[in-house]
C-alpha cells in the first residue's frame, strides 16, 4: 500500500515536472518571437497594427490619411524608421494580432481597461473621451420641438434596461454595458455586432433602423453624427475615459520611447492640428465620406482611374502601381507643371513629349499614354536586371532622374564593390553621392551632377504609395498587369 502511494505520488511528480518544462519552453519560444527595441531599430521598420475607419486609416483621393497614420509617421519619421500599416480586419483580434507578434504597436483609439491591462500595456493617453449612445431620432422629428424629441429618446443608462444594445465583442462598450448592468441592478443584452463592421456601417444601420443602439467614443461619434443628422449622440454611459495605444507588455523600451515622444508631441501645435484636422473638422469630413475617391466607400483612387488601368495593362503593370507613380508626380492634377517644366499627370518634359508623339502634355489620355510606353522603354533599358522588384525600382529611378544618370549610379555602385544590379542598399547608395564634386567628377561618371536625393526619395515613396493602394484597393479583374 506504502509503495503504491510513494508510486503515485512519483508520477505525478514527473507529471507537473514535465508540464512545467512544456510551459517554460512555451515561454522561452515566445520571448525568442518577440521584437524587442532593438529588433525594430535594427529592421528599419516598425509595424503597427490598425484597422481601417474614417479617423484612424483610409484612402482619400490617392492619400493615405487618418489620425493614427499621420500620428504614427510622425514618430517613425523621429526614429528615422519606415511605418509598416498591419491591418486588422476584425477589430476583436486587435490584441490576439499584437500578442502573436504581427505588429509592434496596436495604433488605435483603444480604451484603457482594466480587463486589457492583465493582456498588454499601454502608452500614456493620446486623448480622453467619454461614451455615448447611439440612437434614431423619430423619422418626423424635424417637425418636432425639441423636448418632444427628447421625451421619445433614451436619456439615462437606466432606461435601458431590459432593452439590446449592440456593440463589438471585445470592445470597451460591451464591459461598460457588464459594469452598467451591476450598477443598476438590471440587466442590459449585449448583441455582438462583427468585428468587421467600420463605425460609418455602425451608423448607417442605426440610421436605417436595421440597428437599435450602439456605443461609440463622443469624439468619434460627433464626426460621425455630422452626416448623420437624424441620429442622436447626447446621452452619456461613462465618465472620461484614457485612449491610448497597446503595446505587448514585454515592450518596456518601446514603451519608454513612446512615451517620451509623446509627451513632446502633445505639446506641439502639429498634435492638436492633426487631431482637429479628423475629431472637430466636421466640413472636411462630410466632404471625405461623400466623396467616390474615398477608400471606405468605393474603390476608385482618382478621376483617371479607368484610363490609368487601360495604359497599365498595354504594358502588363499593376494599374495601382502605376496610379502611385501619377500621384507622385502631378496629385493627379492634369494641368501641374514642375519647376523643370515638366507637364501633366505624368509630368513628362518637352523634348520627351515630342519623342513619345504627345503634342498636348496636359491632356490626360496622352500624357498616360505617353508616360507608361516611356517606362515601358525604361523597362526594357535594364532588362540585364534578373530580378523584377529590382529591375522596377532601376525603372523607376530613370523616370525620374534619367537612364543615364542611374547607368552613371551603377558604374559607381561597382566601383565601390557594390552590386550594380541590386538598388535597394546598392546602386541607391552610390546615386547618393552623385551630388558632391568628388564623385560626379570622377573620369567613368559621365552625365555629371545629380539632385540625388530626389529620385532616392520617388522610388520609395511610390513604393510606400503602392503599398497602401494595394490594402485598400482590389486590383480589378480586367486588369492583367503583374503585380510586383
Amino acid at each position: 500500500m506504502h509503495f503504491m502511494i510513494r508510486f503515485i505520488f512519483l508520477c505525478l511528480s514527473i507529471f507537473i515536472l514535465l508540464s512545467c518544462n512544456d510551459d517554460n519552453t512555451v515561454d522561452i519560444e515566445k520571448k525568442q518571437d518577440s521584437r524587442n527595441f532593438k529588433d525594430i531599430i535594427e529592421s528599419g521598420k516598425i509595424k503597427a497594427i490598425t484597422t481601417y475607419s474614417g479617423t484612424t486609416y483610409f484612402l482619400y483621393r490617392g492619400r493615405p490619411m487618418g489620425f493614427e497614420y499621420e500620428i504614427l509617421q510622425k514618430f517613425a519619421e523621429d526614429l528615422n524608421l519606415e511605418l509598416e500599416i498591419v491591418i486588422a480586419k476584425d477589430e476583436n483580434k486587435l490584441i490576439e494580432m499584437l500578442k502573436a507578434n504581427k505588429g509592434d504597436i496596436i495604433a488605435y483609439g483603444y480604451t484603457i481597461t482594466e480587463e486589457r491591462k492583465k493582456d498588454i500595456d499601454f502608452s500614456i493617453p493620446l486623448y480622453l473621451s467619454h461614451q455615448v449612445l447611439v440612437q434614431k431620432k423619430p423619422d418626423n422629428w424635424r417637425r418636432m420641438k425639441l423636448h418632444n424629441i427628447r421625451e421619445q429618446l433614451i436619456s439615462n443608462p437606466v432606461e435601458l434596461m431590459g432593452d439590446t444594445v449592440c456593440v463589438k465583442r471585445n470592445s470597451s462598450y460591451a464591459q461598460r454595458l457588464i459594469n452598467l448592468s451591476e450598477e443598476i441592478g438590471g440587466k442590459i443584452h449585449i448583441d455582438t455586432i462583427p468585428g468587421e463592421m467600420t463605425t460609418d456601417e455602425i451608423f448607417k444601420k442605426i440610421a436605417n433602423g436595421e440597428i437599435k443602439y450602439s456605443i461609440v467614443d463622443q469624439n468619434i461619434a460627433s464626426i460621425y453624427a455630422s452626416d448623420y443628422p437624424i441620429l442622436d449622440i447626447s446621452t452619456k454611459m461613462s465618465f472620461s475615459q484614457r485612449i491610448a495605444w497597446g503595446l505587448r507588455k514585454d515592450s518596456n523600451q518601446l514603451k519608454d520611447t513612446l512615451n517620451q515622444w509623446l509627451k513632446r508631441a502633445k505639446k506641439t501645435v502639429d498634435y492638436h492640428v492633426i487631431y482637429n484636422k479628423y475629431f472637430k473638422n466636421r466640413r472636411s469630413f462630410r466632404k471625405r465620406v461623400k466623396s467616390e475617391f474615398y477608400s471606405l466607400n468605393d474603390q476608385k483612387i482618382s478621376p483617371y482611374d479607368d484610363l490609368i488601368k487601360k495604359y497599365a495593362n498595354d504594358i502588363g503593370w499593376d494599374w495601382r502601381l502605376i496610379a502611385s507613380i501619377v500621384y507622385q508626380e502631378s496629385q493627379f492634377r492634369p494641368s501641374n507643371e514642375s519647376w523643370a517644366g515638366a507637364t501633366g499627370l505624368m509630368q513628362i518634359m518637352p523634348k520627351t513629349a515630342e519623342e513619345l508623339n504627345i503634342s498636348n502634355p496636359t491632356d490626360p489620355q496622352q500624357s498616360l499614354r505617353g508616360g507608361t510606353e516611356y517606362l515601358s522603354q525604361l523597362w526594357e533599358a535594364h532588362s540585364t536586371i534578373p530580378d523584377s522588384i529590382q529591375r522596377l525600382k532601376f525603372t523607376l529611378a530613370s523616370y525620374n532622374a534619367g537612364l543615364y544618370h542611374i547607368k552613371d549610379a551603377q558604374r559607381l555602385a561597382s566601383h565601390f564593390d557594390l552590386d550594380s544590379l541590386q538598388w535597394d542598399d546598392n546602386v541607391e547608395n552610390a546615386l547618393l553621392k552623385l551630388n558632391k564634386p568628388e564623385y560626379y567628377n570622377k573620369d567613368f561618371i559621365k552625365y555629371g551632377y545629380v539632385r540625388a536625393q530626389e529620385p532616392y526619395k520617388y522610388v520609395k515613396e511610390i513604393f510606400k504609395r503602392y503599398e497602401h493602394y494595394q490594402a485598400f484597393i482590389t486590383k480589378d479583374s480586367t486588369n492583367t498587369g503583374e503585380t510586383f
